[in-house]
């Protein structure tokens, strides 16, 4: 069990998944006494290093002071913070809601105003970097939210993640990891355009990507996905149906703006394809899946 430092605070976390879990174990092992509710049980490495498990988040909110938030969707969010016993049932003044979920810009700004009236504060902070940053400590966090309730964080913020940027007021962070998703699932379509296209043409699509890394269309998709296509290494790190919910909140804030996004909708259409197949479960480097149906050549037999 980690023994609480003279400086540990109170926190709590909700949504023990394949990112969450990772995340509050680095806050666990800073020392700061931490306080858990999630779907089923807590994760034993948790609850055996320390971790509190609550039965609710009410019952996380009125014992932390700092509430960290990491759930699938703008509704799982809005659950978890307004539904019964939910974590605003459990706030009072002085208290701070920090969702790292990857949800609506403009929900997530009705969200704070609900949380303000309690007398609370509140900051939206996505993240990116998949499973694999949550473990390392290295995600990219993109923050919205006041200066104060930056400052008050950001030490936190530091212990989950590397590059920490504090974008804007209350939404910013969204519509940043909006725009995130958009370049990742571009980047994605066009690698596995770019090696379906060099596989059917008789290429050895490694050494494809190994010449392309070397030059000006190399990309860490190109590095990771590329390698996850040829490998057939589908297993989840970030799941095409997540992607797909991002894609549909860049082309529903793209209507409500009036602005065109062909490309992200092209891309959806492509995850969309791939969940009517039954894929949406896998990595999302599985995009390429409808491509290879498409050209019905798959860019290799891993």
């Amino acid at each position: 069990m980690t023994t609480p430092t003279t400086s540990s605070l109170n926190l709590g976390f909700i949504g023990l998944g394949i990112m969450g879990a990772p995340m509050a174990a680095h806050l666990l092992a800073a020392g700061h006494r931490l306080f858990v509710h999630t779907r089923g049980a807590a994760p034993a490495a948790l609850t055996d290093a320390g971790a509190v498990a609550c039965a609710s988040g009410r019952e996380v909110a009125e014992r932390a002071n700092i509430v960290f938030t990491m759930v699938p969707d703008t509704p799982d969010v809005e659950k978890v913070l307004f539904g019964e016993n939910g974590v605003a049932a459990g706030l009072s003044a002085g208290k701070l809601v920090v969702d790292m979920s990857s949800i609506s810009p403009i929900e997530t700004k009705q969200f704070a105003e609900r949380i303000a009236a309690l007398g609370a504060d509140y900051l939206d902070a996505p993240v990116s970097g998949g499973e694999v940053g949550a473990k390392a400590a290295s995600l990219t966090i993109m923050v919205g939210g006041s200066e104060a309730a930056f400052a008050r964080v950001q030490p936190l913020f530091a212990l989950m993640g590397k590059n920490i940027t504090h974008v804007g007021p209350v939404g910013a962070g969204q519509t940043t990891k909006v725009a995130n998703q958009i370049i990742v699932a571009l980047n994605i379509a066009a690698v596995g355009e770019a090696l379906v296209f060099a596989s059917k043409a008789g290429a050895d699509p490694a050494k494809v990507r190994q010449a392309l890394m070397g030059g000006f269309a190399s990309s860490r998709i190109l590095e990771v996905h590329g390698e996850r296509m040829i490998k057939r290494t589908f297993n989840p790190g970030f799941r095409i149906a997540l992607h797909q919910k991002d894609l549909n909140l860049a082309l529903q804030g793209a209507k409500a703006m009036g602005v065109a996004l062909p490309q992200t909708s092209g891309a959806a259409q492509l995850m969309n394809a791939c969940a009517a197949q039954g894929w949406d479960q896998l990595d999302h480097s599985a995009l390429v899946k409808a491509l290879e149906l498409m050209a019905n050549h798959p860019v290799s037999e891993g």
